[in-house]
């Protein structure tokens, strides 16, 4: 049996504003984060103990490096470089230092640049088999690999560009109350289907945007947050699992299937408990792929569930209800992060124009380090107001 994670809460969520494209370093954009984190916690430097740290263009630093560079002298760390499953993971980390007594207050913080040409130097060196089995194919980046995925989705379940379509319009129309989103325009349908092609079956708003941003939030004990008056979420269970069913000849699940039952028992409700989810969306097929492995629907009926509900905030089943990546933009290894964030802004009552009615729990999934042919890392938490 899994120790429970009682006590254990979340606050302070902050989010450094993304752009497009910056001049500025990753070691930038987190540090506007840690700074955001104080200001807003209200706490000095020195009552940070913990650290963990998520981004693809620290490099060659790590998260010790970083230490230095804010002056910061924790006495627990850990580097998380798992993209779209860095921030649950890095919960579950500085969860369990929190409870053993390893650190007292843990920043998280994700965040990347984004220059110019950034992107495609960091897919040229993303992993050995990127670099093998990819590359000298002329395949480069995740386009190519989630087009496959996607298209063996479609025609084994009978997915149309219509049904990914709907996610993207209900998913923009979220972004439009959010401020910090960098897509300010309504999606159509009709546009999201006459929209240019990248590698078919993906067009243009099937594929997120770089860019350069960050986040960032506190985990600590609920006495603690109590002492400091933090508005906080409770943390009821998480799940975190990499390279599951890997024998499958093509990736239409991950490890959420392996771990659900479980995330559910330990939290203490079923998927008809939770109020939103925040699922990881690079691209709609794997927003399909979680419901389906979270037991939202069965394995193969992600269709049909897109078809009979509203996935806006204020919908019978609010999804990415900040725009998610496909309407923010995807900064990094802060897109990871970006589900977390408006996870606890929504059930702190942060969630402003966008805020889901009466939302007690939610579900926040991770999705992480495309390899080839599939992602590696996935991960879920369920958190409580």
């Amino acid at each position: 049996m899994r120790q429970s994670y009682k006590g254990v809460v979340l606050a302070t969520p902050v989010t450094v504003p993304y752009v497009r494209y910056s001049i500025r370093s990753a070691h930038w954009w987190l540090t506007k984060a840690f700074s955001s984190l104080l200001e807003k916690s209200k706490l000095k430097k020195e009552e940070i103990d913990g650290l963990t740290v998520s981004s693809f263009t620290l490099a060659p630093d790590t998260a010790i490096g970083f230490t230095q560079h804010i002056g910061l002298s924790p006495r627990w760390l850990d580097h998380v470089p798992l993209g779209g499953a860095s921030a649950v993971v890095a919960l579950r980390r500085a969860a369990r230092a929190v409870q053993a007594g390893d650190a007292e207050i843990v920043a998280c913080l994700a965040g990347d640049t984004n220059h110019v040409d950034s992107f495609r130097l960091t897919l040229a060196n993303f992993s050995q088999f990127a670099r093998d089995a990819v590359y000298p194919y002329g395949a480069g980046g995740p386009n190519a690999s989630f087009a496959f995925l996607t298209a063996h989705y479609m025609r084994t379940y009978g997915a149309t560009r219509e049904d990914f379509g709907k996610l993207c319009v209900a998913q923009r129309s979220n972004a439009l109350r959010y401020s910090y989103a960098l897509f300010k325009k309504p999606l159509m349908l009709d546009e999201y289907l006459n929209a240019r092609p990248i590698a078919e079956p993906l067009h243009l708003f099937d594929c997120v945007m770089p860019c350069a941003g960050a986040e960032g939030f506190l985990v600590t004990s609920e006495e603690r947050a109590r002492s400091l008056g933090l508005p906080f979420v409770r943390l009821l269970a998480t799940i975190e699992r990499h390279n599951a069913f890997s024998s499958d000849p093509v990736q239409v699940r991950a490890g959420w299937a392996l771990d659900r039952d479980e995330l559910y028992a330990q939290a203490g409700c079923s998927p008809q408990d939770v109020d939103f989810v925040q699922a990881y969306d690079d691209y709609p097929v794997v927003t399909l792929m979680q419901l389906e492995d979270l037991g939202f629907c069965g394995k193969g009926e992600g269709p049909a569930f897109v078809r009979s509900r509203s996935f806006t905030w204020e919908g019978d089943f609010p999804l990415n209800t900040s725009g998610g990546q496909l309407s923010a933009g995807q900064a990094g290894a802060a897109g990871g992060f970006l589900g977390m964030v408006e996870a606890i802004r929504q059930l702190t009552g942060q969630g402003l124009e966008r805020q889901v009615p009466d939302a007690r729990i939610g579900l926040v999934s991770g999705f992480g380090m495309i390899n080839y042919d599939r992602g590696l890392g996935s991960g879920a938490a369920i958190l409580a107001s």
